[in-house]
This record gives structure tokens, C-alpha cells and sequence, in this order.
């Protein structure tokens, strides 16, 4: 298990996931939110109607229990809500260089 960080245009959370996914992070994450988010049956309470589009509300937390629930064995875990940091240049020192994704 490796540390992450992620945000959905908010505070920085602090994950515990896989290697593989770490290691891959870009990947899960764009096949998340570009793919699945859309496509499966699995992922329609996250569907919202818009006017006369459809489109998607979920959060970093709804892609930890995405790949609790339907990638992986292994449990994520969030570790820390990192208050009041909402970019990447803005680290505490134990953070920096950890793979990062924005939502």
C-alpha cells in the first residue's frame, strides 16, 4: 500500500491504495471519471440530469469506494483531510512527491 493525494476542487485528502494503483494513478482515476462514471449500470446514483444533458457529482471519496467496491482487493483507506491545503504547492513536508490527482 502507498500514499496518495487527491481533491475534487478541494481540500487535499491523504489515501492509503494499492501499489498498482498508485503507481498507475492517472490511469485509474481518468478510466474512473471518463469511463465508468458514464458507462456503467454500477455508477447511475452518480447521474445527475442537468437541463437536457446528463451529467456526473461524485468526489474523491466516491473513487476510493469505486475501487473498494469494484477494482480492487485490497482496501483503500483515507488517512488525513489536509485542512486549508488545496494545491499541491502547499504540502507538508511528509507529502510532497506523493502521486496526485484533481477530480
Amino acid at each position: 500500500m502507498k500514499n496518495i493525494l487527491l481533491s475534487a476542487d478541494s481540500e487535499l485528502s491523504v489515501f492509503s491504495v494499492p501499489d498498482e494503483v498508485a503507481d498507475n494513478l492517472q490511469e485509474y482515476c481518468l478510466e474512473f471519471c471518463c469511463n465508468w462514471l458514464h458507462k456503467s449500470p454500477d455508477a447511475a446514483k452518480y447521474r445527475v440530469k442537468m437541463g437536457s444533458v446528463t451529467g456526473v457529482c461524485y468526489s474523491e471519496k466516491d473513487f476510493i469506494d469505486y475501487l473498494n467496491q469494484y477494482i480492487c482487493d485490497e482496501q483503500s483507506v483515507l488517512i488525513e483531510i489536509l485542512t486549508d491545503v488545496y494545491e499541491a504547492d502547499n504540502l507538508p513536508e511528509e507529502y510532497v512527491g506523493l502521486p496526485y490527482f484533481n477530480f
